[in-house]
């Protein structure tokens, strides 16, 4: 979902290849002319519209600060000629429902009337604006951007039309290292063999961007295994990479096994087992009850992703973080047999989460060196783990230097160890430790290093922002969030902590977009197999909550589902055919005065969405007429077109072509 909406749905995804699937049982792609499919129940327009408020989370935008561009020659692969403007379809409906339809959207215009003079406010006052056109620096500079972005004044608005109406694109694949697997912002662009790395040590994006598309796995591409039994087996060609193979011959939890990659149940890197490894965890400290007080989990390095596996059984909801080095793209892996996953350094900047948010932080061999750097990755485990959270380590060649080293810096921000064991069946040893659950820790210590942050320090700004060597005070006050811990799942779903002081419009928010999936998604599009799909499977939704918009993150963990920060002028920190649907609600009318190509926006949705998935764009209508265009250039098929009371739905689907 790239909106910022408090409310999604939950747990597990499922295909959704049983929607007027355009692959055919070979493969290939018929050959039926895109059209717009007509609907007998019009989507209400006007369910899921939420008053905006000012304010971000006080991440960086790149104008201010830039992280260190690649200056790499980036592929061009879009050729734009001005032609005379070719007339579009319209879907038009009469009937009972265009009535309230339009008195729906009546009073929406009315809404919107009034807001418009704030959001119009919002975009001048936020100077965050061009993200990839912004002077070049080091991100450690970045504590006085805020300044610098005031002495710059007001940002000139753009005032004609989002996409070019009159352009004509023309498309051809990328030429990079990481060829299909390609992840901009990630790996290196440059082709030169005598790079030993594929990727930067930070995230860093191309001075251009990317107008190219990734092509398929050479080997061939075949519609996703479905849910579940995509947990048991994979395509192995789907996630082909040089050193997966040979990695494969050294694991029991993953067998390469004629054209699938195979997972035997309960197993793992693990002896005895990932079954016997977690509730070993539960037997030690048994106020840690996975899928009940522990639902949202962060799972660094992505070594085994039978954890995360195991972990969705007991409704407990595991994102792993692949980190940059993973040259096996194990987080790949995790991604295809339908667990959530995310790729992204983790060196001298904070993770795009806010403070305080997951519930449990695991790390089994993921061989990070915590006491390195002044102990700089462990206080940003401090900064996102929930007051009174776990931190869980797991490794089997402990030395006793790495052991006082951890010691000391655990005790030095003020976590418990609640056991430091060696299990008698995995002969692994497993630490598990407690961040505190209020601020009377800090006072007791003698060396007060690291230091607690200032008063003015934003401990949720994530956006390119480094890490800071202090705490930040754990939440004293009632009305403060993180003061209490939530309600066991499923009720956490359902339950609004008194620190959500707009409960009411949480509440109605949750409600609109109830309605727009009953009344719009569900049946209004004419795919009846969608009900079935949403209803009966489990799914996982990402939360893409974009750095200039209102930070409803914290809400959205709090309801114990995930989520991220991000800029869409900049591409996503994920494979290449990641997602089955994606979801944009208003997103391309947000990013008018920010990016300095919109068009590079469809050009990762193209990347990140597997082949056969589904895009549903809600935006204006001024905005959909060109979006549907650039979409057919992609041989994108137009599903259903709508529009009414200049606001509409695009829903779309992505064919396996390739230029």
């Amino acid at each position: 979902m790239f909106s910022p909406s408090a409310s999604s749905l939950t747990s597990q995804r499922s295909t959704f290849g049983e929607m007027a699937e355009p692959i055919s049982e070979r493969g290939q792609i018929r050959k039926s002319r895109p059209s717009a499919v007509p609907i007998k129940n019009k989507p209400d327009l006007n369910l899921g519209k939420v008053e905006e408020k000012k304010g971000v989370n006080g991440s960086l935008g790149l104008d201010a600060v830039d992280g260190p561009k690649d200056n790499k020659k980036e592929e061009k692969g879009v050729k734009i000629v001005k032609v005379n403007e070719k007339e579009a379809k319209q879907v038009e409906e009469k009937g009972s429902e265009t009535e309230d339809l339009e008195s729906e959207n009546g009073k929406e215009n009315e809404v919107e009337g009034e807001s418009e003079e704030g959001k119009e406010e919002e975009e001048e006052e936020n100077t965050m604006n061009g993200a990839l056109d912004g002077t070049e620096g080091d991100v450690d500079q970045a504590d006085e951007s805020i300044e610098i972005k005031a002495k710059r004044g007001k940002k000139q608005k753009f005032t004609g039309p989002l996409f070019d109406p009159k352009a004509e694109y023309g498309w051809k694949l990328c030429s990079t290292r990481s060829k299909h697997n390609y992840i901009p912002c990630i790996d290196f662009e440059a082709t030169s063999k005598r790079m030993k790395s594929y990727r930067h040590h930070e995230r860093s994006c191309p001075k251009n961007p990317l107008m190219c598309l990734v092509p398929l796995p050479h080997e061939g591409y075949r519609t996703p295994v479905s849910w579940p039994e995509s947990r048991e087996k994979i395509w192995y060609k789907n996630v082909a990479h040089p050193k997966l193979a040979q990695y494969a011959k050294t694991q029991n939890w993953v067998v390469e096994s004629g054209e699938y990659l195979t997972f035997p149940q309960n197993q793992s890197e693990l002896t005895g087992g990932i079954a016997h490894y977690l509730e070993s965890i539960e037997e030690t400290v048994p106020d840690i009850e996975w899928g009940k007080n522990i639902r949202t989990i962060l799972d660094i390095g992505c070594i085994d992703s039978s954890f995360g596996a195991f972990l969705s059984d007991k409704n407990a909801f595991t994102l792993t973080l692949g980190l940059k080095d993973d040259l096996v793209d194990l987080a790949q892996v995790a991604l295809e047999r339908g667990f959530p996953a995310i790729v992204s350094p983790f060196g001298t900047r904070r993770l795009p989460f806010p403070s305080g948010t997951f519930d449990t932080i695991h790390c089994g061999e993921c061989q990070i060196h915590w006491q390195s750097n002044g102990g700089k990755l462990l206080i940003e485990m401090n900064r996102i783990l929930r007051p009174a959270g776990y931190l869980i380590m797991s490794s089997k060649h402990d030395s006793i230097e790495d052991d006082e080293a951890m010691s000391k810096l655990t005790a030095s921000v003020g976590w418990n160890v609640l056991a430091h064991k060696t299990d008698d069946v995995s002969d692994i040893g497993i630490r598990i430790y407690q961040k505190p659950e209020s601020n009377e820790i800090y006072s007791l210590r003698r060396k007060k290093v690291p230091p607690m942050c200032k008063d003015n320090e934003n401990a949720d700004a994530a956006w390119y922002v480094p890490i800071n060597s202090c705490l930040h005070l754990i939440p004293s006050a009632i009305e403060e969030r993180g003061t209490e811990w939530p309600e066991e799942w499923p009720k956490r779903l359902q339950t609004f902590p008194d620190w959500m002081n707009n409960r009411d419009k949480l509440v109605s928010d949750t409600t609109h977009w109830k309605s727009i999936f009953e009344k719009s998604y569900l049946t209004g599009m004419g795919i009846n197999c969608f009900a079935a799909a949403l209803l009966q499977q489990k799914v996982w939704v990402m939360n893409v909550v974009p750095v200039y918009a209102p930070d409803t993150l914290p809400i959205i963990f709090e309801r114990g589902l995930i989520g991220i920060y991000h800029d869409w002028c900049e591409p996503f920190g994920t494979y290449p055919r990641s997602y089955d649907l994606l979801h944009a609600d208003h997103l391309f009318s947000r990013l008018k005065n920010r990016c300095k190509q919109p068009v590079t926006i469809v050009v990762e949705m193209d990347r990140i969405l597997r082949p056969g998935g589904w895009a549903i764009i809600r935006d204006k209508g001024e905005i959909l007429k060109p979006l549907e265009a650039i979409f057919r250039s992609l041989n994108w098929e137009i599903r259903m077109t709508f529009v009414q009371n200049k606001e509409g739905i695009l829903c779309i689907q992505k064919t396996i072509w390739r230029p």
